[in-house]
């Protein structure tokens, strides 16, 4: 149980790190608080988990016909949608959000490779090699 509790305060941290690192780069997102960045990654996960695949569902005709490039176009709804439910986190435009969204999507599975123990992550490097003559 706490084990589960502590994966998700990392993932959430991790969005959070993403989100705020993201506000740097694009100069069309920003927060004005420290309260709205951290509800904004909170919302952004939950939206993520659980608006994200009804719509990926309803729009698989779509995401097959676009070679699945209209995946990223939700990724960006998600965002918006995010931003205008909290009040202290805005973001500019639909490219704005597009860009960010790759971003912070980028970002956050490489924190969380360094983050999570190997057994977890889908990459495993391997430590030595056996060579058998």
């Amino acid at each position: 149980m706490t084990n589960n509790i502590i994966e998700f305060l990392a993932h959430w941290g991790i969005t959070a790190l993403s989100l705020w690192i993201a506000g740097f780069i694009f100069h069309g997102i920003s927060f004005t608080n420290k309260k709205s960045l951290l509800i904004a990654a909170l919302l952004l996960g939950l939206a993520n988990a659980i608006i994200r695949p009804i719509v990926i569902l309803l729009t698989i005709p779509l995401t097959i016909f676009s070679f699945g490039f209209f995946l990223l176009v939700i990724n960006a709804l998600m965002m918006l949608l995010v931003s205008t439910l909290v009040s202290g986190f805005k973001v500019s435009g639909f490219w704005t959000a597009f860009f960010a969204s790759i971003f912070i999507a980028v970002l956050s599975f490489f924190v969380g490779l360094f983050i999570f123990q190997a057994g977890d992550n889908p990459i495993v490097i391997p430590t030595h090699q056996t060579i058998f003559i």
